[in-house]
């Protein structure tokens, strides 16, 4: 969901310029010479996230009152962090996105225990410590209800990217938050994959064999994978946070998660982009009155019949 079509090459060099046009070549030509080898090729490397993400965590350390530890969930070893007791203190979940990892969140932290929130975050499979190679929506949608559910409800959930889709589709009865922020979110697996497919010259003749890929490997639907199915029966508070500027994920699938979910509001930003909004000062001191019961950004009003703006 969390687009592959930006693999954080930017301005690249020669040497990679040099990869990406290899890969590009090979896809087109395999997409009409040997379109299953190529589907496979192309959504394992879909599913492969970033090495970054492991080496970027490993260079991150945390505080005194951190305390690590493992959870294991689906036959993986999940790397967690914690501050405070979750048990005994309203806590909140946060959930990085793709290629990223849960010490990702430090900027909150300090913030969020001044509020008096215990704090959880981790590594998704194949990203930071955790163990695992491959991980999908689906799999960052398990791993957040595990994680959920080990520790029982959630007074606030926090999730980037893909890590705000994910949140999204964890909340059910067995567990949830009373309160989500998704910072941005992205909402169309759909979408993201239409990005990956242009990104690496992905004949469209495969993408339906791309979804069947998919489905074969997480039970899941693309369909069932579009967020804003969910979000009319969600019926907790959402703050919704998006820049103009996000090249990964488009603003407006932020706005379509406020224009789908009653009574969440959407906080816009500009110019920070995909990636330093998670941590901009005045995104975390929105977050935190939205927190505190104030009245953050505008509601977007609208329907499948209505054309949706502002209130």
């Amino acid at each position: 969901m969390s687009s592959k079509s930006t693999t954080a090459i930017h301005r690249p060099g020669f040497a990679a310029r040099f990869k990406l046009g290899t890969v590009r070549a090979g896809f087109a030509f395999g997409s009409r010479l040997a379109p299953q080898r190529t589907v496979n090729r192309a959504a394992q490397l879909f599913a492969t996230p970033f090495a970054s993400s492991r080496t970027r965590a490993q260079a991150v350390q945390g505080d005194d009152e951190m305390q690590r530890s493992q959870l294991q969930i689906n036959g993986e070893t999940i790397a967690t962090y914690v501050w405070g007791d979750p048990v005994l203190q309203p806590y909140a979940l946060l959930a990085h996105g793709w290629s990223s990892f849960g010490l990702r969140f430090l900027p909150w932290v300090a913030r969020l225990r001044a509020e008096g929130f215990a704090v959880v975050t981790f590594d998704q499979p194949g990203h930071g410590y955790s163990s695992g190679k491959l991980c999908t929506l689906p799999e960052f949608t398990e791993t957040v209800h595990a994680i959920g559910q080990y520790y029982g409800e959630a007074a606030l959930a926090i999730g980037h990217s893909l890590g705000g889709a994910a949140i999204t589709l964890a909340q059910d009865q067995a567990w949830h938050a009373r309160k989500l922020i998704l910072v941005a979110p992205a909402i169309d697996m759909a979408a993201a994959a239409g990005r990956f497919f242009r990104f690496v010259h992905l004949g469209e003749n495969l993408r339906e064999a791309f979804y069947l890929w998919l489905l074969r490997r997480t039970g899941v639907s693309v369909e069932q994978l579009q967020v804003h199915r969910h979000l009319p029966a969600l019926g907790v508070p959402g703050l919704i946070v998006h820049d103009l500027d996000d090249e990964d994920v488009p603003w407006s699938e932020g706005e379509r998660y406020a224009q789908f979910w009653p009574g969440a509001r959407l906080f816009t930003t500009e110019g920070l982009g995909h990636r330093r909004v998670l941590d901009a000062p005045e995104v975390i001191d929105a977050a935190l009155a939205f927190v505190r019961g104030g009245s953050v950004g505008q509601r977007v009003v609208g329907s499948l019949n209505l054309p949706y703006g502002v209130a």
